[in-house]
């Protein structure tokens, strides 16, 4: 009898077993109410299923893997609480608790970042280890390695958390990280953009606690999480690859194909429809498996863990990666679904492009788009157009020609007309995919202009990971090159740059400038709102305002304006006041924000070879 009553228990457990159960959560009072969950386990689709506490399910929806059901329960109008979801078949059951958690005050209007931020980006992998205990873990392959330039080098969550000190300090207001979800590739796993599960922190990086630790820091200091997120591929090591829910939740030829990387494709009138097709649907690697947002359950459920994610660890803010690489109609739903969930939230999209107005479709209520009858609902994209003139060495034409110099950076701005909002675009010299700016500019003059001009245009500036100290690396050696180690963040490391006195008299200087400008500039609205008058470079100097008011000509006392004086040139330059009247006529004087000198406007101004000055008028 004893034996039969143990078969019994045994049998029970083995039915109703649920290996998983995504989203995990969720929360009352929020405008996504039709939520659908995945269960998966075992022949789970072969259940009845119902719900308690008079929770009403809409829809049940099951596929050709009999270990899927989707289940979706309206939750509108109901409070938070715990409640129970049956499985039954014949005359066996079981259950499944879910639970509804009360929102955070506040949470659908909260305020995510903009022109008055500095973003500071950083690789966590490469940034700081601050648990040596979680550099090799069971439960993922790769272990750390840091003789490889690929290899995982052990930088972790806590290793950010000792840091933010150092981060704020430097003029930062706000945290982007390369993502941190769970990556289980064999290789190359360290950058985790072949996340393995989209709701767990990579447990060499540390747990969702630590997760939520960081979130929870950053806002104790006033600053910003900026999420990586990822809607286009996962890792091949993903849990579903093992068992997809269905054949077309991932992109099949069948098996894999390559895309051709022409995401301008999507505007393309002439383009064909194989062309179109695999720009979108082909796999960025064999590694990354491209996922199909046309299939309306792998849109929901990407929208849901995004969703998931702002409102679980109080996010601020998302990068998309890859934004042009998915079915364009599809990434629209999406981006729509979480700024209708929180209205002021900003999402930056990677569109990789080097054409005014490819890019500029890509922004929300893009007129270019709308030459389409299209409309991303993206907020910001990233000006890869001004990144591109960076890594091409704009700042290594010393002469000015035609098309030679920095007036290509004025032809740059010349394009701005066709951005719909210009406060809302990412500006940056470099970041974790591009060659390193110290690279290809060696010298802490060049620097100096570059920060300037980020500290000093339209948009949102972002600063990448050790360029504040001359960090260099080149892409040409490979990705691991351009995201180094920063030094002090091991243990091992004989210098420590977090510490002033711990940077050498160079690296200290590229700090200096850093610090100054983007501090600076934290509570200056002229640059983060303000409007901008150029003038046509003469002898590789370029020449611009930023100032507040509606008409540079105006006498309102409250105008704020400021002169920002670009030299190119190795030589010294004078540059005649005169030119410039329509801007400075209400002013007698400029300061300079880093030397503090001042500069009488009805004389003119002399600048040093390779400099710049940013002069607040008076």
């Amino acid at each position: 009898m004893k034996k039969i009553v143990f078969f019994l228990i045994i049998t029970s457990l083995s039915f109703a077993q649920i290996d998983r159960v995504e989203p995990p959560f969720w929360w009352s009072d929020m405008e996504h109410t039709d939520v659908q969950i995945l269960f998966y386990g075992k022949n789970i689709a072969q259940n009845e299923v119902s719900v308690s506490h008079g929770i009403t399910i809409k829809n049940i929806q099951k596929t050709e893997n009999p270990n899927y059901i989707f289940v979706t329960i309206d939750t509108k109008n109901v409070p938070n609480q715990d409640f129970l979801f049956t499985f039954k078949n014949k005359n066996k059951s079981f259950t499944q608790p879910y639970s509804l958690k009360p929102r955070k005050e506040g949470s659908k209007y909260r305020k995510s970042f903009d022109s008055s931020d500095m973003i500071y980006l950083l690789m966590p992998d490469r940034f700081a280890n601050g648990n040596v205990n979680n550099d090799n873990v069971a439960s993922v392959i790769e272990k750390v390695d840091r003789s490889k330039i690929d290899g995982r080098y052990g930088g972790d969550i806590e290793g950010i958390i000792k840091n933010l000190d150092y981060i704020q300090d430097l003029g930062a207001t706000t945290l982007w990280s390369t993502p941190l979800c769970e990556d289980n590739d064999e290789k190359g796993s360290y950058h985790t953009y072949g996340q393995s599960d989209l709701y767990k922190i990579d447990p060499r990086f540390g747990t969702n606690d630590d997760y939520l630790k960081l979130s929870t820091e950053l806002h104790n200091r006033k600053m910003k999480l900026v999420l990586d997120y990822v809607t286009n591929h996962w890792s091949y090591n993903h849990w579903m690859m093992k068992d997809m829910p269905t054949y077309d939740w991932f992109h099949q030829f069948p098996g894999y194909k390559q895309t051709n990387f022409k995401t301008t494709t999507h505007t393309d009138t002439n383009a064909s429809e194989s062309d179109k097709n695999l720009a979108t649907s082909g796999w960025f690697v064999k590694s990354m498996p491209d996922l199909n947002q046309k299939n309306p359950l792998v849109l929901n459920y990407l929208i849901q863990n995004a969703i998931w994610w702002i409102e679980y660890a109080d996010i601020d803010g998302f990068r998309v990666d890859t934004y042009p690489y998915t079915d364009k109609e599809s990434i629209a739903l999406w981006t729509k679904a979480i700024t209708n969930e929180y209205p002021n939230f900003n999402i930056v999209a990677e569109a990789w492009l080097y054409n005014h107005a490819q890019i500029a479709y890509w922004q929300k209520n893009s007129k270019i788009a709308a030459i389409q009858s299209y409309n991303s609902y993206c907020p910001s994209i990233m000006d890869f157009m001004l990144q591109g003139l960076f890594e091409k060495g704009f700042l290594k034409e010393e002469k000015q020609e035609w098309n030679a110099g920095i007036i290509k950076l004025y032809d740059h701005f010349v394009n701005d007309f066709l951005i719909e909002n210009t406060n809302n675009l990412l500006i940056f010299a470099e970041n974790h995919d591009t060659q390193r700016f110290n690279h290809i500019y060696p010298n802490v003059q060049d620097y100096q202009i570059a920060m300037s001009l980020l500290a000093t245009i339209r948009g949102i500036p972002q600063l990448y990971y050790g360029s504040e100290i001359g960090m260099a690396g080149s892409k040409d050696v490979g990705d691991g090159d351009i995201r180094r180690e920063f030094p002090g963040g091991w243990p091992d490391h004989k210098q420590n740059a977090f510490t002033k006195d711990g940077r050498t008299t160079l690296q200290e200087k590229y700090h200096a400038i850093t610090k100054k400008l983007f501090n600076w500039r934290k509570n200056k609205t002229v640059i983060h709102t303000g409007k901008t008058t150029h003038y046509i470079p003469e002898n590789n100097v370029y020449v611009y305002f930023r100032y507040d008011n509606i008409n540079p000509n105006d006498n309102k006392t409250q105008n704020q304006t400021v002169m920002v004086v670009i030299n190119n040139s190795t030589e010294k330059q004078t540059i005649k006041t005169s030119r410039f009247q329509e801007n400075t006529k209400n002013y007698t004087s400029g300061k300079d924000v880093v030397t503090e000198k001042t500069f009488v406007l009805k004389n003119d101004i002399e600048i040093e070879g390779k400099s710049a000055l940013i002069l607040e008028l008076k």
